[in-house]
């Protein structure tokens, strides 16, 4: 049974989506109402994402933190001929993210539960699919399987943008789309000649014991960096991050934000670190640059928004320019510090995401301007509101405080300024989430759309209240993710620090 705990993280949401695209058809051509149709849709999906999660408890708790080699291996021949491997493994960096996904899965099945009405089987499969799909992503240990799941997570979001998105969804969904496509495209390159050089292997540890020239290595890193900053989004590429958010439905917003950036970032880890350390220490100051430029930039950008969704999504690429700076300091501190960040953006971020989708869903607008004083009309709701987005702009004893602190101390070790310059985040956070929440919760009701809003129900309070557990467990205890990840973290750097020359 724990041989095959990855593969069912992966293909246990996917083969339910296709389950419940069988169950809608057949559905549609009975006599079933259309009520029956979605109360069944709904309650499958539900079933299935929940199993999907329960599947991967196992991983967690039966995870050696002290080994430093990957575990929970499957191996088995996919593509003989070119020597790709169906290869799956996990190590205290990965295996988080695989929990976070399959947790935020659950929430969004949940969130749209009553939302969706049109082709709910087919939004909710999307979601499942895509679940499956990143699961792969964390999960893969063969260079050309990571790419084949990387590339195929895009088209459920695509489609799910551009489908049951706002009015400009097929703009966003084309740039969404076509911005990580062609940043892809280098890496392909690069995998290729990885390849060749190793000797016609596609396996990630193989490769990264490869002893490569400088020149290479920045080629690499580059090829490596175009692909991987589009989908964090890293300064300047990240353009197509606030139109993505916009147009796309709640779930679509908060899957987009607390899984899919990460998976440029964790790109990092796999791939640009270990295979070229030498290009990887060369190409620091310019990474650790570009990082203050999100995190103190974008922060002034997301002042001035009078959308909430597109100042949460500029927020966000603040926050995760925390986590390309925490990477390329090359210390435990900064890279397990950028790794919580990552786990704590992922509930934060869903939770900000979710409270604008509650919000949006009773008013149909998500311009600051249009509420005030929803506090007086929605109490439980605006305590669970304000408490994340307190979350957001880094309030100790908060998810949000622990990583960005960490990075902090070890941008101290590495350049006093650069820890000063990244600690104005916890002022430009401030700022700009407590300007959204003073003009959206406080003060006197705006108007009589507001005064007529009903506070959220036992379905909304259950989705916040399991995040807000979350970020607060997270921020007062961080010892059960920090310890999965520390001999990991070790094992890189120890690794980052060797020569290849």
């Amino acid at each position: 049974m724990m041989n095959f705990l990855l593969s069912l993280s992966i293909w246990t949401p996917i083969l339910g989506a296709l389950l419940i695209f069988a169950v809608s058809a057949i559905g549609a051509i009975g006599e079933h109402s259309s009520s029956q149709q979605r109360n069944t849709v709904r309650w499958l999906s539900l079933a299935v994402a929940l199993v999907s999660f329960l599947v991967t408890l196992p991983l967690y708790l039966g995870f050696d933190t002290q080994a430093t080699s990957f575990q929970f291996i499957e191996q088995a021949p996919w593509i003989p001929r070119f020597n790709v491997w169906y290869l799956l493994g996990v190590d205290g960096i990965s295996l988080l993210f695989i929990l976070l996904n399959s947790f935020i899965t659950v929430l969004v099945v949940l969130a749209g539960w009553e939302v969706i009405e049109e082709k709910q089987a087919q939004y909710m499969g999307a979601f499942l699919i895509m679940s499956g799909l990143m699961n792969g992503i964390f999960a893969a240990l063969d260079a050309m399987l990571f790419y084949v799941f990387f590339e195929a997570s895009l088209i459920p979001m695509y489609i799910i943008i551009g489908v049951w998105g706002g009015p400009n969804r097929v703009y966003a969904a084309f740039k969404f789309f076509l911005y990580t496509l062609a940043g892809s495209l280098l890496m392909l390159v690069a995998l290729i000649w990885l390849f060749l050089e190793s000797g016609g292997s596609f396996v990630l540890p193989e490769w990264h014991a490869l002893k490569i020239g400088m020149a290479p290595q920045i080629l690499l890193f580059i090829a490596f960096l175009i692909a991987f900053a589009v989908k964090v989004p890293m300064w300047p590429v990240h353009t197509w991050l606030p139109d993505a958010h916009v147009e796309a439905p709640t779930g679509g917003s908060v899957v987009l934000a607390a899984i899919m950036l990460k998976l440029g970032a964790y790109g990092f880890l796999r791939f640009s670190l270990p295979i070229a350390p030498d290009a990887s220490h060369y190409f620091a100051p310019m990474m650790i640059a570009l990082s203050l430029i999100a995190v103190i930039y974008i922060g002034f950008v997301a002042l001035v928004q009078t959308d909430m969704k597109k100042l949460i999504a500029y927020s966000s690429i603040s926050h995760m320019g925390f986590v390309t700076l925490g990477f390329f300091l090359f210390n435990s501190l900064g890279i397990e510090g950028a790794l919580v960040q990552m786990i704590s953006h992922g509930f934060i971020s869903a939770a900000m995401f979710l409270c604008v989708g509650v919000m949006y869903d009773r008013m149909h607008s998500r311009m600051i301007g249009d509420y005030g004083g929803v506090i007086h009309t929605m109490p439980k709701f605006a305590a669970l509101f304000v408490f994340f987005a307190m979350a957001n702009a880094g309030l100790p004893a908060t998810s949000g405080f622990v990583g960005e602190f960490m990075v902090i101390l070890g941008a101290v070790k590495t350049n006093f300024w650069v820890a000063a310059a990244a600690a104005t985040t916890l002022i430009m956070g401030a700022a700009y989430t407590l300007w959204m929440v003073k003009r959206v919760a406080f003060g006197p009701i705006a108007n009589d759309h507001v005064r007529h809003l009903v506070d959220i129900n036992q379905r909304e309070f259950l989705i916040l209240a399991l995040l807000a557990v979350c970020v607060l467990g997270m921020g007062l205890y961080p010892f059960p993710f920090t310890d999965v990840m520390h001999i990991s973290v070790d094992n890189l750097l120890r690794h980052v620090a060797v020569s290849k020359l």
